[in-house]
């Protein structure tokens, strides 16, 4: 039966952590008796918000109570903010009080995106015995490559704007900032700082360039075996954690900690960050088939964990939006079974810079052939045009655009396959292995899967980059030794789409994305203090003894 019942608007409710600070929560619960479920949500963003007061007066027609709590040291809330690390005890502490509530009838659902997801991860390992389920959308579990050190670099669009926004204890406005000039600034340890900001995260994010210990306190991804509700993720083909939503799937899914969590299940539609706000996403509008209202997703998951009222459907527990055909479907698992993966090779007659040069991809193993070669000058990168990008589309654009002008560039290089005779669809996780060397110490290495339309329009579906020191984990630097062939192994995401007969699939390789990704400055110096730059001669290679492939996961029609 669909409530509609009147709202109690409890607001500033105290909720005492384990140290003795207390974080400010509003509260709405339905005008019945109870006690009842609960929908408890965390956000540094404020609970105040008029999409928050919307959704939690909903769900409390419907017979939920709806906690949204201020994190710690934001907004209503007292002590100090700090990103990620404080979320895992706030998280557990938050549920223990709540489930002790009259109005609380011992089960809790989490629901939230981005940060708002962040704190369901960090929090679920610690098995708080009210916590039922999951709804987390557009997050990561491991922050290290999820997040902040993306294949080795620095994910800088996305920690500059994202962690100025959020600086201090209420929202910062960044939109008066020269971000051309401020992206630029070096070293990057004094970028905060040049701001105008003092940013403690930043300063910690920088200091620990490799994967170790501090960001393995905050590693969900290690730990899905401790979980043990069920989630509902949601991601976006476009968001700055498409790839992470399937790591997630795929982790609960093979390790979730009880049969509940291996029952988790996964939706994403053709949305970046923003999920299922607009038809459109950067130059293309994917039709109103592309909506759906997740909200209403949402709460039939809770309906059935939290109140055992509706059964959730035994149907497949993945749901894809396939770009190019612009169609749902529902699939089993992840990768799918049923892919056929095909290893196209580089190939060309040395001069694959821009799209007029002579690369190509093709299934014919390379003969021979002669190496292509670039120049990369960090002072001159290739600009991010669009992409899995976060959280200020004004400042840096996401989704897809026409990557032509980065493909005029000398610095880029392209391999194209012929028009294809017939619809292709590419389903699954991209990767690139890259035989390449460069005269310096370090240097970046990137790539970028391309729909080529019979009109020339270039639309980006996924990228990817490698930082060359860390080609053999990211646990140790490695540094190179000039001029010798290194072999790369290049994630470049996660996609779904159908080239239509008569497209093309075009490969980028370049040495910058910027600014998403902060540049190489190609010495070999310490990161993030350099503020020295060298030009870096580049080669990639594709020959029978260094064949170059890009891996794709073709699907059967």
């Amino acid at each position: 039966m669909a409530e509609n019942f009147g709202v109690e608007m409890r607001l500033d409710v105290k909720v005492p952590m384990r140290d003795g600070v207390e974080l400010s929560a509003d509260i709405y619960i339905p005008q019945a008796e109870g006690p009842f479920p609960v929908v408890l949500m965390r956000t540094p963003y404020s609970n105040n918000m008029d999409p928050v007061i919307e959704k939690a007066r909903k769900l409390a027609n419907r017979g939920y109570v709806c906690m949204v709590q201020d994190v710690r040291g934001r907004f209503d809330s007292q002590g100090e903010y700090y990103a990620f690390h404080q979320e895992v005890d706030d998280g557990y502490d938050t549920q223990e009080w709540t489930g002790q509530q009259d109005w609380c009838n011992g089960n809790i659902g989490m629901a939230g995106s981005s940060y708002g997801g962040c704190v369901q991860w960090l929090s679920a390992p610690l098995q708080n015995k009210y916590l039922k389920a999951l709804v987390p959308r557009v997050m990561c579990t491991d922050y290290y490559q999820g997040l902040m050190h993306p294949g080795g670099a620095f994910q800088l669009n996305v920690m500059m704007t994202w962690g100025m926004r959020t600086n201090g204890r209420t929202g910062q406005s960044i939109d008066y900032h020269n971000w051309t000039e401020a992206f630029r600034s070096l070293p990057l340890t004094n970028l905060a700082g040049n701001a105008g900001r003092d940013l403690k995260f930043w300063q910690d994010w920088l200091a620990h360039p490799n994967d170790d210990e501090y960001w393995n306190e905050v590693n969900t991804d290690r730990r899905f075996n401790e979980i043990e509700v069920p989630s509902l993720i949601m991601g976006g083909w476009y968001d700055l954690y498409a790839t992470d939503a399937f790591d997630n799937f795929t982790g609960l899914r093979e390790r979730g900690g009880s049969e509940l969590a291996r029952g988790s299940k996964l939706i994403v539609g053709p949305w970046p960050h923003a999920l299922s706000m607009s038809t459109k996403t950067g130059d293309i509008d994917f039709g109103a088939d592309s909506m759906l209202d997740l909200d209403s997703i949402e709460r039939d998951w809770f309906d059935k964990w939290l109140k055992n009222e509706k059964p959730v459907s035994e149907d497949a527990p993945i749901r894809i939006f396939v770009m190019g055909t612009n169609e749902w479907r529902d699939e089993q698992e992840w990768p799918l079974e049923r892919t056929d993966w095909q290893a196209f090779n580089l190939s060309s007659d040395g001069r694959a810079n821009t799209a007029t040069g002579d690369g190509t991809l093709m299934l014919d193993s390379a003969d021979g052939e002669p190496e292509d070669h670039f120049t990369y000058d960090p002072e001159m990168p290739v600009q991010t045009l669009g992409g899995n990008n976060c959280c200020s589309p004004d400042i840096v654009p996401w989704g897809p655009y026409d990557q032509r002008p980065a493909e005029g560039r000398y610095d880029v290089l392209c391999y194209t396959t012929d028009a294809l005779e017939d619809d292709f669809e590419i389903t699954g996780p991209i990767r690139l292995k890259l035989f390449a060397a460069t005269d310096g110490l370090d240097t970046d290495w990137t790539a970028m899967l391309v729909d080529v339309s019979p009109t020339g329009y270039a639309k980006n579906l996924c990228d990817g980059i490698i930082r060359a020191r860390y080609r053999e984990g990211f646990e140790e630097q490695k540094l190179l030794k000039p001029g010798k062939v290194y072999e790369y192994d290049i994630k470049v995401g996660v996609t779904s789409n159908v080239f239509k007969k008569g497209h093309r699939i075009r490969l980028q390789v370049s040495s910058s994305n910027f600014p998403r990704y902060d540049r190489n400055q190609n010495t070999g110096g310490e990161l993030y203090t350099e503020t020295d730059m060298r030009i870096a001669q580049q080669t990639v290679y594709h020959s029978p003894e260094h064949p170059s492939q890009l891996i794709l996961p073709v699907i059967p029609k």
